[in-house]
């Protein structure tokens, strides 16, 4: 369980790419901070309890959000200073801090998540809507999220209700000018015509 928490103490290469949302900056790995598919957002320093990792990089002025998936961080910045300025700081910062073995998480983000999805596709619902709720959660997961995390953000299931799905969108997606539109253009017309019950498909962490 160590290797899920920590990264390994190894040489790290760090290189930054631009996203859809220009406050948001991806910074790639080649090590391994997650299990695939396992991402975790936190928009403020007092969600970040549970990884010393997020907690540090709060500790930047600048830094506004911090999303972390398999081999990459999301750095969503609060301030008019320029990527230009800040790359450099925080590639060298998340190189030490990796290479050096610090602490990723405290607890396992692979079980959170997976208690919370199981959680938002059953809770109260009926039987037919725990089985559209699952359809849902399928096609966000191979279909949607892989694409999602390519623009440094993710897209999490949080509801089926009448129709209506309601998501989460984490990291670069939040504030990003163009999440409206992929949601309404893109995912909404998936999910609507992969899953006919599905009338419309609206979405949490969008702060435009």
């Amino acid at each position: 369980m160590a290797d899920t928490f920590t990264a390994p103490a190894a040489p790290v290469s760090i290189y930054a790419e631009a996203s859809p949302n220009p406050e948001s900056m991806k910074f790639v790995l080649n090590s391994l901070l997650l299990s695939d598919g396992v991402s975790v957002d936190y928009p403020n320093l007092e969600a970040a309890a549970n990884s010393p990792l997020a907690q540090e990089l709060f500790n930047f002025d600048y830094v506004g959000r911090v999303f972390i998936a398999a081999n990459f961080v999301t750095i969503t910045k609060n301030s008019d200073l320029t990527w230009t300025h800040l790359i450099p700081e925080l590639r060298t910062f998340l190189k030490s801090y990796i290479e050096a073995n610090g602490p990723i998480f405290t607890v396992d983000p692979a079980a959170e998540q997976q208690a919370a999805q199981h959680a938002a596709a059953t809770g109260d619902a009926s039987e037919q809507d725990q089985q559209i709720s699952q359809k849902v959660i399928d096609l966000l997961e191979n279909y949607v999220r892989p694409a999602v995390e390519q623009d440094g953000g993710n897209i999490t299931f949080r509801s089926y209700k009448a129709g209506v799905v309601t998501v989460n969108l984490q990291g670069s997606c939040s504030g990003c000018p163009s999440a409206t539109v992929t949601l309404k253009s893109g995912i909404e017309n998936l999910l609507k015509r992969m899953v006919p019950e599905v009338t419309e498909v609206v979405a949490e962490g969008i702060t435009v």
